[in-house]
């Protein structure tokens, strides 16, 4: 583990970009940005242009490690280049950006009110390389949809036997068991949660660490126990759909829980700005969410 990385992202004020789209979600991704279905043709061509527009967020003079602790990359951007160098490289040796890597490979059908993660074969070589491009961490997500306690326990014994495994590797997992913001049960799920993870904390050996990345809260600083226990190194919000308005305003009332916004962090970017208008609206997109996560 890199201690100079371990130590901004336990000590240093700021948040996590995750930029880490994937097959799914990459086309509502580029619509957001300015670049409809029709302008590309195939995946190869689909994920060219995510890349583009990756780049063109990680070099904006206003991403710096000064207010972005760390960023979240999708695998085939850890495989791609930024600046003459590999994509996590660039972040960390030009940017004091702490490098994740999104390691799951979406989502199972829906049983028992939860999306367990599917199987992640070459998971191994996976951490492998991860581990040869200076990687931290990863995250790996999973999704509550009810108030059930079996789903939640499976989601989250699942999350630590995959968090084990990336220890075991010499990295930091971010482990994801998002609750879906439109559950009719979202209070309720969020308190099995809570207690499951807490249980499960039990597992993690004294030299290692586990970050958890959770949705904002119905209760107003409902994860303290969890950004207090001596294993989690930070606790990190997902937007989860909300705007970036109103996930800064709720992330704000939950003091020391800091962001890893995507879709709130892109929020009004688009192909078409000229640089000067681009920059200008990711500046003030990352001072808002740097507020909310240190306020």
């Amino acid at each position: 583990m890199n201690e100079k990385m371990l130590q901004k992202v336990t000590n240093d004020a700021g948040f996590i970009a995750a930029l880490d789209q994937s097959g799914g979600s990459t086309p509502k991704a580029l619509k957001l940005y300015g670049i409809e279905e029709d302008a590309y043709s195939g995946d190869e061509e689909m994920f060219d242009l995510v890349h583009e527009m990756r780049t063109r967020i990680i070099t904006s003079p206003a991403f710096t490690g000064e207010r972005v602790l760390g960023a979240i990359l999708f695998e085939m951007t850890m495989d791609r280049e930024i600046g003459g160098k590999g994509s996590a490289e660039f972040l960390w040796e030009d940017k004091g950006v702490v490098p994740f890597l999104k390691i799951d490979k979406g989502l199972a059908d829906e049983a028992d009110g939860v999306q367990l993660m599917k199987p992640i074969p070459g998971l191994d070589d996976l951490l492998a390389r991860a581990n040869e491009h200076g990687v931290f961490g990863t995250k790996e997500r999973s999704v509550i949809k009810l108030a059930n306690e079996s789903g939640i326990e499976a989601v989250v014994a699942q999350q630590f036997e995959l968090g084990a495994q990336v220890i075991a590797a010499g990295l930091v997992p971010i482990i994801e068991p998002e609750v879906d913001i439109h559950s009719p049960e979202k209070a309720k799920a969020e308190e099995l949660l809570r207690a499951s993870i807490l249980s499960h904390l039990s597992s993690v050996p004294d030299d290692a660490y586990v970050m958890l990345k959770l949705t904002l809260p119905e209760e107003d600083g409902f994860y303290q126990e969890l950004v207090d226990h001596p294993r989690v190194l930070r606790v990190v919000a997902l937007s989860g759909g909300y705007s970036r308005e109103d996930a800064n305003a709720r992330l704000a009332r939950n003091p020391g829980v800091i962001a890893s916004f995507s879709r709130a962090l892109t929020e009004g970017l688009t192909a078409q700005q000229s640089d000067d208008e681009f920059n200008a609206t990711l500046d003030a997109a990352i001072g808002s969410i740097y507020e909310a996560s240190t306020t």
